[in-house]
């Protein structure tokens, strides 16, 4: 088989794999315990602290 006859199955194959992708970044995103942790991240821009100065690093 050359590669012209193989087009069809692989762009097929090419849609089932990132329906699955995205499938399982959902469910990883979206389950319940995890929720949490994804709203602390999503609140960081709407904090009104001020961000702290950074601490230079010493190499010891």
């Amino acid at each position: 088989m050359d590669l012209f006859a193989l087009y069809p199955l692989l762009k097929a194959a090419w849609v089932v794999w990132f329906f699955a992708l995205f499938s399982f970044i959902l469910f990883r995103v979206l389950r319940p315990g995890r929720r949490q942790a994804y709203q602390m991240l999503a609140d960081i821009p709407l904090r009104d602290e001020a961000p702290r100065a950074r601490q230079p690093q010493r190499s010891i």
